[in-house]
């Protein structure tokens, strides 16, 4: 079962930084560096978008952790 949560949590991990490097692309980096298409760039966006995702990723894996804990409240006997 431990096999599963991990492979689980490492598919959710990375597409949360896929979905965060689709939306920081969006973002206009011209007023932030000075070549927004330069090497240099490219990889803060991407530190920027594994950063993000982490974030999120762990939002939600603590809440899906939670959530199957609360069988135990409602758990009787």
């Amino acid at each position: 079962m431990a096999g599963w949560n991990g492979l689980f949590s490492i598919f959710v991990t990375l597409g949360c930084v896929v979905v965060s490097w689709i939306v920081i692309q969006e973002i206009n980096f011209d007023r932030f560096v000075r070549q927004p298409r330069s090497p240099q760039a490219k990889v803060l966006q991407l530190l920027m978008a594994i950063g993000l995702g982490h974030l999120v990723s762990r939002f939600v894996l603590d809440y899906w952790t939670w959530v199957g804990t609360l069988k135990w409240l409602f758990r009787s006997g």
